[in-house]
């Protein structure tokens, strides 16, 4: 049987890689988290560069063979997320950008593309990245930048950095669709995102953020058209990423509800909204964010604000009432003030909410459980008490087996 060409050229890419792979993995130099915290910028260009000097490191044999295939190098870059919240921020957004301007200027061997189904479609490797914070001490603000660049195909990263970055002036704001999410989306696909960009080179990167890429490209795109406002486009994006099989995520729905909401389609947002509590209620992972006054159990009053809370609180009152199990209702508070207090505080935000949610619906009286954490539990931590950490002031609803 004769072997085209193409076909040859398919055997050699895999046998190239399979040795590649194997030398990452059994000793091929590893990039350590340095030891002294650098600026921003300076992170940043020195992580780029640490990653892309890691795919330099193999044999000459290999360079030679692969330059002889033309194999194209084409690289996506996965928009970069906060390494706690699992939110895009205004850093990581510019941390993104500076990556790729670093990449298109200094390594020209490889190609980067879009983040879009078109670019991931022709890409050979997915680039992710996360800028997580350690400490707020006296003195600079600490965070860990984390690189993996990882073969799509096989699964495996390729290289990996990680740098410690000393900057008091980050803007960790969250950009607009993060900003304006009734919910926390962080799901199962975000943690393998992130769980991604911290995995040493050589080892598997996490199987379900690379089956979802594509779905993930059009979530992407999608939130990058409500970020600049493009309202009606971004909402045919999030509606074509939600009719994907694996299109039922929390961030494609609050997404879509978002976009519903701005065009004024209240209908419609208010049915996504109950999409929403249905998937945080079926997977245990439902966090609202339900605002109040400083210090009291009272919503703002700010009607931008609260004003969706009363759909809010029926549709989690009737979504609450279909399913069998329970409820526990969990006050969340940011780090200000005492921890007695905030216990107290919080568990009297989770109580106010509980009979809300019973007065929209009173057969919920026997299922719903109310509890108080104050700040053990925050997601940020720093106690800004903005929207860098409105997160830490969620209503958390857990679902329980009812004893008896």
């Amino acid at each position: 049987m004769l072997i085209t060409q193409t076909q040859l050229q398919r055997l050699a890419r895999v046998a190239l890689l399979g040795c590649a792979m194997a030398l990452v993995a059994c000793g091929a130099p590893r990039v350590s988290e340095r030891d002294m915290a650098i600026p921003f910028d300076e992170a940043l260009d020195q992580s780029v560069d640490d990653l892309f000097a890691q795919t330099q490191k193999l044999p000459t044999f290999m360079a030679t063979v692969e330059s002889r295939l033309k194999a194209p190098r084409i690289i996506v870059v996965d928009p970069m997320l906060d390494g706690t919240s699992g939110q895009q921020t205004e850093v990581t957004r510019i941390a993104e950008q500076r990556v790729v301007e670093r990449v298109r200027s200094r390594f020209k061997q490889f190609t980067v593309s879009a983040f879009d189904a078109t670019g991931l479609a022709g890409a050979q490797f997915v680039l992710n990245g996360t800028l997580t914070q350690t400490s707020s001490t006296a003195g600079a603000a600490q965070y860990r930048l984390s690189l993996a660049l990882t073969d799509i195909k096989t699964g495996l990263v390729l290289a990996q950095t990680a740098s410690r970055v000393g900057d008091n002036n980050l803007n960790t704001s969250p950009t607009a669709v993060y900003r304006d999410s009734p919910v926390i989306a962080k799901d199962r696909v975000v943690e393998g995102y992130i769980r991604t960009s911290q995995t040493k080179a050589g080892m598997p990167a996490d199987a379900l953020y690379l089956e979802r890429l594509p779905t993930s490209a059009l979530l992407a795109d999608a939130n990058a058209a409500y970020n600049e406002k493009r309202y009606t486009e971004a909402l045919a994006r999030y509606e074509a990423a939600s009719l994907r099989p694996d299109g039922q995520q929390m961030g494609i729905y609050s997404g879509l509800y978002l976009s519903q909401t701005q065009l004024g389609q209240t209908d419609a947002a208010e049915k996504t909204f109950g999409l929403m509590v249905r998937l945080g209620l079926a997977t245990n992972n439902l966090s609202v964010k339900f605002l109040f006054k400083p210090g009291t159990t009272d919503f703002v009053v700010d009607t931008r604000v609260s004003g969706p809370y009363p759909m809010w609180l029926r549709q989690i009152a009737r979504q609450s009432a279909l399913i069998e199990q329970c409820v526990v209702v969990t006050g969340h508070t940011s780090r200000t003030g005492s921890e007695q207090i905030n216990s107290r505080l919080s568990l009297q935000r989770a109580t106010y909410v509980k009979r809300r949610l019973e007065t929209e619906t009173p057969e919920l009286s026997r299922k719903l459980r109310d509890a108080g954490l104050g700040f053990r539990e925050n997601i940020v931590g720093t106690g800004t008490d903005d929207l860098r950490d409105a997160l830490d002031r969620r209503v958390e609803f857990k679902v329980i087996a009812c004893n008896g």
